[in-house]
């Protein structure tokens, strides 16, 4: 999710200035139901929507009562953020202890204001879908796995909404259609969506309303929302709701209900098949989904306008992944470094200048072909530069990777290994922007950025084990400047702990 604000990931804050007055006022309880189900979010699982339109300014009170740290709050505290400039389906999650194996997850929607045309007719209703692999082992001893520097098992099952097969039912009317904001919320597999007897037309993806094109089933990668549009003109009856997982020899299948309201039949027949290890398949729906440049973004200009394949790349970032053991330890890593959490969160220590938590530059912007080792990797980067990233693949596994802060234009991604005549096949045209993207194996993905967001934002792994065990890294976008018209102050009511303990804040 692209918000303008700083988060100190470990101290939780997350925050914008408030800068019009239309506030929405939310509260989360955090709440470990047993030992063995799940963290609950106001007694729901999975967590309320949070529901917004377009530059709403939302206040967040959170109450953690679970008996550990959460990274929504270490204790309990109010977030202030503005959803400025931004449409969209996303979702929320706990990063913390890995939590997010435990739940602690909902949608987010953010509607567009009232005059900004969208480029659909209003749907009957709106459904938020979250689906992932789920493990029964409760998340403690997960995480106790990792620690211990062994891998995750392979996962116990696939959830819909929180529920396992036939639980979860969405209702519709006769003739009408209805949106979807599908989400994977899972730690691990990319999974495929369909619906028996339906298509499916995509509109939206993670804030980008997309070309409309039909699918009968679409590829969600860890991390990734899409919305579609399904019309209930089937005859009247149920229909299931297939998802099962992606790229695994072992496949994995649950379903959900799609009732008619005025169903004459139970759902019967086959549940629906879907692809399973075919990854060019997939490398070609993913390639289709493109940007509707004749409809309007957050604001009124189009969102077309901006002609990102005209612009100069002023940098290119190659990232490499890898998997070794250190230390007798399983770990992870980018451009051979595995990032391991400091003393004091990155965001504090960079705003009051406190010298030996971190280090600028201790992540090469190339792969150094160097044996795995560990650090806190900060890599820098200029405030407005126009930057290139590719991301390249060398195993056998989709792997999915995030930017905090930052919509991006997935410009190319195809197998083999990038070299700069690869540039020659990239959409400098229509290319989706998002904030989530896939990289096949044995791939490439190639994205473009905007620099238009100073701060320090993490760079990461979807595949949560591995995020966990250190592949990810800090970007640290910086301005000489240090104007609050390019970042915001701190929060008067940051937490403020390890290096930073006893700092004081902003006076207003």
């Amino acid at each position: 999710m692209h918000v303008k604000s700083n988060e100190p990931r470990g101290s939780a804050v997350c925050y914008c200035l408030l800068l019009t007055p239309i506030v929405t006022e939310v509260f989360l309880v955090a709440k470990l139901e047993s030992s063995n189900t799940g963290i609950l979010i106001n007694g729901q699982f999975p967590g309320p929507d949070i529901y917004s339109v377009t530059n709403n300014n939302l206040i967040i009170n959170v109450h953690n009562s679970l008996p550990e740290p959460f990274l929504i709050s270490w204790q309990n505290f109010t977030y202030t953020l503005q959803v400025k400039d931004q449409i969209g389906s996303f979702f929320y999650f706990p990063s913390l202890a890995f939590h997010k194996a435990a739940g602690g997850f909902g949608g987010i929607r953010i509607l567009s204001r009232p005059l900004i045309p969208v480029p659909f007719p209003d749907p009957a209703d709106d459904f938020t879908v979250l689906i992932g692999d789920w493990y029964k082992t409760n998340h403690t001893k997960l995480k106790a796995i990792l620690d211990r520097g062994h891998r995750l098992p392979f996962p116990d099952g696939i959830l819909i909404n929180g529920r396992g097969p036939n639980a979860t039912t969405f209702t519709l009317e006769p003739g009408k259609t209805y949106r979807l904001r599908i989400s994977n919320v899972g730690l691990q597999h990319s999974l495929n969506f369909r619906i028996q007897g339906h298509k499916m037309k995509l509109v939206e993806v993670e804030g980008t309303h997309t070309m409309q094109t039909t699918y009968s089933s679409l590829d969600v990668h860890v991390g990734q929302s899409y919305s579609v549009l399904v019309t209930a003109d089937q005859p009247a009856q149920d229909y299931y709701i297939a998802v099962s997982t992606r790229f695994t020899t072992r496949v994995l299948t649950t379903t959900a209900i799609l009732h008619y309201s005025n169903s004459a039949k139970k759902v019967s027949g086959p549940i629906p098949g879907g692809p399973t290890t075919q990854i060019d398949w997939s490398l070609n729906q993913a390639r289709s989904i493109r940007t509707n440049l004749t409809a309007s973004g957050p604001r009124p200009n189009p969102q077309g306008s901006y002609h990102y394949g005209l612009i100069n790349i002023s940098r290119t970032i190659k990232l490499e992944s890898s998997a070794a053991q250190v230390n007798g330890k399983q770990r992870y890593a980018v451009n051979s470094v595995s990032f391991v959490p400091a003393d004091t969160p990155l965001k504090l220590a960079d705003y009051f200048k406190i010298g030996g938590v971190f280090r600028v530059g201790s992540i090469s912007d190339h792969p150094i072909g160097r044996k795995m080792y560990l650090d806190t990797s900060v890599m820098g980067a200029d405030f407005r530069a126009f930057v290139e990233i590719v991301f390249q693949n060398h195993e056998n596994i989709v792997q999915s990777w995030h930017l905090d802060g930052y919509s991006f234009w997935v410009v190319g991604m195809d197998g083999g290994v990038w070299t700069p005549a690869s540039r020659d096949q990239y959409n400098l045209r229509d290319a989706v922007s998002r904030c989530t993207t896939q990289v096949y194996p044995k791939s490439w993905t190639a994205i473009y950025i905007a620099l238009d967001n100073v701060g320090m934002w993490n760079v990461r792994t979807e595949f949560w084990a591995r995020q966990y065990l250190g592949q990810q890294f800090y970007l640290r976008v910086y301005s000489p400047v240090e104007s609050i018209r390019d970042e915001y102050p701190i929060p008067k009511n940051a937490l403020l702990c390890g290096r930073a303990t006893g700092k004081t804040t902003r006076p207003f």
